[in-house]
């Protein structure tokens, strides 16, 4: 029987090829060699007195791009555009540098002045006997190792003993000459400075040539795809840009709050607290930390009580629970696409490479590896190593729980998407399909015995913990329009509308019955329930239960339908024994067969055709198309008995030959 292969049923020896389509395999992510992961690496660690600044000119020209087509709309020239930009942002760095370093050497000519507060803090807290005097044993324990460490072996005394001669003081007097000093202080400033100009000047030119410099990298790396590396460019941009300036609109509005609630507490230099508190909090994780120890340390130091600590620890948790929660969600109006795990490894990455730097820069770095693996194939796996996205699809992820064990995670999963989804939406698209996939590995023999029934326990299992969310949405069925309630309040998506399609079955009765295996039943376990939310009484039985002594052991006097379903596309011939069976057990059964697939392979004249050559009453491809044809009172399809022919045997040449002598 030749069928499209489109409408869900294939031709005997195609059946792995179905299951391989409705799986929905994709091929294998390519991961780089280790020579050339080694090499990259290398290149980057020795050669990063060139790659920094290009680095860091790379990501100040995405951040400042957006402001130099800013000044081009209102009428700006192109070139004092770039340069009004580039010095307007190196002069903002200088200044803020300039107040870094003149709070700082302000602060060290006061610390002298704290160090009595400290010494009353500890004494008061060895005089409290905090902590069972945690303090004075810790004291003691230090004082005993230390004096472990100074006294020496003793030394046996030698025959002749010289007199110790006491050790002159010699001072050595250096004379520098004006030129020398000079050097001495300029010289480790040479460095830094030039490598800022250096970036001045790169990122000057990268704004000005922008467009040369984007048509140069398309020609070099993506000709052959012109609209792949045009999003891939734009969404980096977009990208980094948009996460470089909400990042610092972010860190000014955690800042400002910060220096202004230290300078009411009286904290000294509170202005510096505030600018390291903006400048940390690029440090992903760690820099709101390191920014809050310090003020918290000189709030130890300043006052003699502990107010004043506890003050200001309130003050960094509430505002960082304030931006957290309130601000970056809204701010934000595009994540990174980071997850949070690949941001720590990434800081611990780029600061191992390129030092303190590296730290700053871990976080847009990142994020153009991933934008660049999201477009191109060959760098696949930096997306799937660092994005956010789900690497594996709802089926294949929850498939992956079954094979494990594991399914009070995969009712996670399904709780999860049945707030947006109802459940013959959630079996049709998820559970099904991972099904087959498990009839995939069976096919190919890479699933033994003991997997194939810890995956249909495990179904089975999340079937019964769906329960609640089935007796809920019955309940939400009750209403008449169901589809047209839920379009009004948006709480399911329109592939929802499907359910609500589905007749009434209340005082009908409908069997559930796996074909051939144990994936089979937990298939059927899941069309029973669909049917239980739309009110019919529903019973179940097993693949074992199909046999020919089972079936006559089935009580099918009450019962409407029967549906039987195969996971294989291969038992066409097992489901017309089937179909025979049952209904020569009761002519007036309706019996029905599903062979399941991925929905929306569905073809109404396909299965029409099938289920003629089956003798069945209806044949369905999914869910929806299994209810419609359960839940229907149409009359069923009388069984069509094959003409018995009786063949006369020929006799054998010998035997005709004596029946002729004989007459």
């Amino acid at each position: 029987m030749a069928v499209n292969r489109r409408n869900g049923v294939h031709p005997a020896g195609s059946g792995l090829a179905g299951i391989l389509s409705a799986a929905n395999v994709h091929p294998r992510t390519a991961l780089p060699t280790v020579a050339s992961a080694v090499t990259a690496v290398a290149a980057l660690y020795f050669g990063r007195e060139v790659f920094l600044p290009i680095a860091i000119a790379l990501l100040l020209t995405f951040a400042l791009a957006p402001m130099v087509s800013a000044l081009k709309r209102i009428g700006i020239p192109r070139m004092p555009a770039v340069i009004v930009s580039v010095l307007g942002a190196f002069a903002a760095l200088a200044l803020f540098s300039v107040i870094v370093a003149t709070q700082v050497s302000e602060l060290a000519q006061n610390i002298p002045t704290y160090q009595i507060n400290i010494l009353t803090k500890v004494r008061s807290l060895k005089e409290t006997g905090v902590g069972g005097g945690i303090v004075s044993r810790l004291s003691r324990v230090i004082e005993r190792v230390g004096q472990e460490i100074e006294r020496q072996e003793p030394q046996l005394p030698s025959a002749v003993e010289t007199p110790k001669r006491e050790p002159l003081p010699v001072e050595i007097v250096a004379r520098e000459r004006p030129l020398e000093v000079l050097q001495n202080l300029v010289g480790p400033l040479i460095s830094p400075l030039a490598s800022a100009g250096l970036i001045v000047v790169v990122v000057i030119f990268m704004l000005l040539e922008r467009e040369d410099l984007r048509d140069r990298f398309i020609r070099l790396v993506g000709y052959g795809d012109l609209h792949r590396t045009t999003q891939a460019l734009q969404d980096a941009g977009t990208r980094v840009g948009q996460y470089l300036l909400m990042q610092l609109v972010v860190n000014i509005v955690y800042a400002v709050p910060i220096a202004i609630g230290l300078w009411i507490l009286g904290i000294p230099n509170a202005l510096l607290w505030g600018l390291l508190a903006l400048a940390l909090r690029f440090v992903p994780y760690i820099g709101p930390v390191i920014g809050a120890l310090l003020p918290l340390f000189l709030a130890l130091a300043v006052a003699p009580g502990w107010s004043l600590l506890l003050w200001t620890a309130g003050l960094f948790v509430v505002m960082e629970l304030v931006t957290g929660n309130v601000i970056e969600p809204w701010l934000y109006g595009s994540r990174t696409g980071l997850s949070p795990l690949a941001i720590i490894v990434a800081a611990i990455f780029w600061t191992w490479l390129w030092g303190p730097l590296g730290l700053v820069l871990s976080t847009p770095l990142t994020v153009c590896l991933v934008v660049l693996g999201r477009h191109v194939p060959q760098f696949e796996f930096l997306d799937v190593l660092f994005g956010n996205e789900p690497v594996l699809e709802p089926h294949a992820r929850l498939y992956q729980r079954l094979l494990a064990g594991d399914p009070d995670e995969a009712t996670d999963h399904a709780e999860e998407m049945l707030e947006e989804k109802y459940l013959v939406d959630f079996y049709d698209k998820v559970a099904i399909p991972a099904l087959l996939l498990g009839e995939q590995d069976r096919v190919r023999g890479v699933m033994d015995e003991q997997q194939r029934q810890q995956v249909a326990a495990s179904a089975l299992m999340l079937v019964a913990n769906l329960d609640d969310s089935a007796r809920e949405e019955a309940e939400e069925d009750d209403e008449p329009a169901v589809a047209d309630e839920a379009a009004a309040n948006g709480g399911k998506d329109t592939a929802g509308e499907a359910e609500a399609e589905l007749p009434d079955g209340t005082g009908m009765s409908v069997l559930c019955a796996g074909g051939r295996g144990e994936l089979d039943d937990a298939a059927a376990a899941m069309l029973a329930q669909v049917l239980e939310v739309q009110g019919a009484t529903v019973s179940k039985a097993s693949f074992a239960d199909m046999e020919p002594a089972g079936i006559r052991r089935l009580e099918l006097d009450a019962v409407d339908s029967v549906v039987v379903g195969f996971l294989n596309r291969d038992s066409v011939k097992h489901a017309r024994f089937l179909v025979r069976r049952l209904k020569r057990a009761r002519p007036a059964l309706r019996v029905g067969i599903v062979f399941w697939s991925e929905a929306g392979n569905n073809d109404s004249e396909a299965a029409a055709k099938l289920a003629g050559d089956l003798n069945a009453d209806f044949v369905a491809y999914g869910m929806v198309d299994a209810g419609l044809g359960a839940l229907t009172d149409a009359p069923p399809v009388k069984l069509k008995l094959a003409a018995k022919r009786r063949l006369r045997r020929r006799p054998p040449a010998r035997k005709k030959a004596a029946l002729a002598v004989a007459s």
